[in-house]
């Protein structure tokens, strides 16, 4: 029987009211109001007094919803989610309200939708993708889609590429690092790559467990080392390979700040120098490829993994991430707002790096 990735987090302190309509920009108010937000709980809070709301400018990029479809799959294969169970669209509108989330970009979150029936799969996926798209209609503004793909199913994940784009008009394809035994530069998911390069597609990814790994350490729980494990797996697969270089349109995020490849990168740039016959898939270098890649904070907002990965990723490719509902959008702000102390970066990673990779955010 599984049980739940996470444990919950305690939301911080309410932000100070924001300063009236009109009289302060957009970039004042990431300066500002939201660099205050949670950094300290002030009188009012601590009697339990309501602060107003701040403003709206912040964009999740690792945002989980919970489809009915899919919580009856979960349920039905004896997988216990409670923050899925009891997740609702408003719980998640009002989670964002209270940081300042403008938009987020929602994703199903591990372990997919392929429990090794393609024609499930693709039923699954159609059905999550078709909830979330609802959501955007339903909340404008609000929302954004990474649509799911049934893969391993590749045929089924073409027919799912040409619906969320086509149809839905996504923001981009939620992938799971790996499925099964193959991670994402796998030459089986060739034709996938292929047409999300010629889309020039955003691929936000999500870590899951491998089938070699799942209960190799019982006693540690799957998502404080495997789930980090297994997207430094799927960056070397997607680097090693050549994925990165024959695909160079493709935009990836890796979530939770690329796992554990920030502490690892020495050993990643001097892999070529272990196999040299990896150097023809790596034109431009893994240093290259890395500084390509997009990274969000999603529970990595704190000093000891930011610092790591602010020395690998480029400044505009570090982008604002949550993972709720299993942790809150406050307290990524507070760790965000307290680690990023020059203005423009700050703003960067809250906000204008999501929309220059996403240009249709700008109005959200």
């Amino acid at each position: 029987m599984t049980t739940s990735r996470f444990g919950f987090s305690r939301p911080c302190a309410c932000c100070p009211p924001p300063a009236p309509a009109g009289e302060i920009s957009r970039r004042r108010l990431l300066a500002g109001g939201i660099a205050a937000c949670g950094l300290a709980a002030g009188p009012a809070f601590a009697q339990g007094v309501a602060q107003p709301m701040p403003p709206r400018v912040v964009i999740d990029v690792h945002h989980h919803i919970a489809p009915p479809a899919y919580v009856e799959e979960l349920i039905a294969r004896g997988i216990h989610e409670p923050p899925l169970v009891r997740w609702s669209a408003q719980k998640s509108l009002d989670d964002m309200d209270r940081a300042g989330v403008a938009t987020a970009i929602t994703s199903i979150t591990t372990p997919g939708v392929w429990f090794g029936d393609d024609g499930a799969a693709r039923r699954l996926a159609r059905k999550c993708n078709d909830f979330a798209a609802a959501l955007v209609r339903d909340h404008p503004g609000r929302f954004g889609v990474f649509a799911s793909l049934p893969l391993p199913d590749v045929d089924g994940s073409l027919k799912e590429i040409e619906y969320a784009f086509d149809t839905l008009h996504a923001d981009g394809i939620g992938l799971m690092t790996s499925f099964g035994s193959k991670w994402l530069g796998d030459p089986e998911f060739e034709p996938v790559m292929a047409e999300l390069d010629r889309r020039k597609a955003v691929v936000y990814t999500h870590p899951t467990v491998a089938d070699c790994c799942r209960g190799i350490l019982p006693v540690v729980h799957r998502a404080t080392v495997e789930f980090q494990t297994d997207t430094s797996r799927a960056i070397g697969s997607v680097i090693f390979t050549g994925t990165a270089a024959r695909y160079p349109n493709i935009k990836f995020i890796w979530s939770h700040g690329g796992g554990t490849m920030p502490f690892l990168y020495e050993r990643y740039l001097r892999m070529p120098n272990l196999d040299p016959d990896l150097k023809v898939n790596i034109p431009h270098g893994v240093d290259y490829e890395l500084k390509k890649f997009y990274y969000d904070v999603a529970q990595v907002a704190h000093p000891a993994a930011l610092a790591s990965l602010v020395r690998v990723a480029q400044p505009t490719h570090i982008l604002f991430g949550t993972d709720f509902p299993y942790r809150t959008s406050l307290d990524h702000v507070k760790g965000v707002t307290a680690f990023f102390t020059d203005e423009a970066e700050r703003r960067g990673v809250l906000r204008d790096n999501t929309v220059s990779l996403m240009p249709r955010l700008k109005s959200a």
